[in-house]
């Protein structure tokens, strides 16, 4: 896959642009915290950044589909810097809760999409390639690991240089990463002529498949959020919160070697089935993390779990490479992106909720109730999951005129 001509021309540029996104929380909640000595002021200021990107990604998505990713990209982290620069200077003046909400909003609706951008570059340079799933998992991995470095990052800097440090990389790696992302023209998708774009330009979110995998990935969403939380009030418990980055690197881990796996097997099987199987085994994993009593229980739980995050995920997006148009696959990636970091958002909320409220470790039960009620969804509209039918020959009139294809 990585012989592939013109992959490295987007695949180095799109790691540096992606990169900054898994700083940007932390660098919040670190920043935020610091100024406010709260994190509750953090955590909803962080909070409000995630559920503006979940809520806009599908419109970014949808612009760069009708206009071409570089007119999005380049005005977006544009907006973005700016907008994060803002937050950084209210935050550091002790402006009022309410203007550092005001000011999260352009940040996080202007984060750029990257990741999904990557993956329909991907889809033009394959085509039909049965690599795509490769793709998919190579994918799944790079994210990961961003996941893994982000925040290391963060907290390096916002603990040995200075509190707005953080924040301040993340808007500067942001704009020229995306800049250098943008200005790789050719590997891009083109942009449907105006005689089409009535079809092409209809929004992915009309196709039944992609709510089925919204909902999937909502679930998704819902364990990474509850497992950052309940993570975090565990070590705390046990009096040893160094752990915490330990066992969420045990998690991130799992889910890059079964990425890794996932890429190197030639499946057999549907990628339909492959979906309801592989859901199926993070809901039962996902449903054992509130009995474990001990860090070490909580590892091999957490390596279970990542391991099988990594097979949902890379399936769910290599569907939409036979369920969505091309002229509207960008937007179906940032929707599914969307959807895991709304998922997010919303198990951080209720999760730190339940751990305020009742144990030590209910926390936990946010990742078990939003993988079953996925879990449940997907198995129950299944069948919406097959691809769009393809267009058929037809024979018209007695014979004599050519064949013609129709929709």
């Amino acid at each position: 896959m990585l012989r592939t001509r013109g992959a490295w021309t987007f695949l180095l540029p799109g790691f540096a642009a992606r990169q900054p996104f898994a700083m940007l929380t932390l660098s919040i909640v670190l920043l935020v915290q610091h100024t406010t000595g709260s994190y509750g002021a953090a955590g909803a200021t962080a909070a409000v950044t995630g559920v503006s990107m979940a809520l806009f990604a599908p419109y970014s998505g949808r612009l760069a589909d009708r206009h071409g990713q570089r007119a999005v990209l380049v005005p977006g982290v544009l907006v973005h810097a700016l907008a994060g620069l803002t937050l950084t200077a209210l935050a550091l003046t002790h402006a009022p809760l309410w203007a550092l909400f005001a000011a999260a909003v352009p940040t996080g609706a202007s984060v750029p999409q990257v990741g999904p951008m990557v993956r329909a570059r991907w889809g033009v340079t394959l085509k039909d390639s049965p690599l795509m799933s490769t793709a998919a998992a190579f994918e799944s991995v790079t994210d990961e690991l961003t996941f893994v470095v982000g925040p290391l990052l963060a907290t390096a800097l916002c603990t040995t240089v200075a509190p707005a440090a953080g924040l301040l990389t993340e808007a500067m790696l942001t704009l020229l990463g995306g800049l250098l992302f943008a200005a790789r023209k050719h590997t891009q998708p083109a942009v449907t002529t105006a005689g089409h774009a009535r079809v092409e330009h209809a929004s992915a979110l009309r196709v039944p498949g992609v709510r089925v995998l919204v909902v999937t990935f909502l679930g998704i969403g819902s364990v990474f959020g509850g497992m950052q939380v309940s993570l975090a009030a565990f070590t705390e418990s046990i009096g040893e919160p160094g752990l915490n980055g330990v066992l969420y690197g045990i998690f991130a881990a799992g889910n890059m070697l079964s990425g890794v796996v996932c890429g190197a097997v030639a499946w057999r099987a549907a990628p339909q089935r492959r979906l309801v199987l592989g859901y199926a085994a993070l809901a039962l994993t996902a449903s054992a993390l509130w009995t474990a009593h001990s860090a070490a229980a909580l590892a091999a739980l957490g390596l279970l779990v990542g391991m099988c995050i990594a097979p949902a995920l890379i399936t769910g997006y290599t569907l939409v490479e036979s369920l969505v148009p091309a002229g509207a696959r960008t937007e179906a990636f940032t929707w599914l992106t969307g959807a895991v970091a709304l998922g997010q958002a919303a198990a951080v909320t209720v999760a730190g909720q339940l751990e305020d409220r009742l144990w030590g470790g209910a926390g936990f039960l946010v990742p078990l109730a939003g993988t079953v009620l996925a879990l449940a969804t997907l198995v129950a509209l299944r069948s919406r999951l097959d691809a769009r039918p393809r267009a058929r020959t037809v024979a018209r009139g007695v014979g004599h005129r050519s064949p013609v294809s129709v929709d």
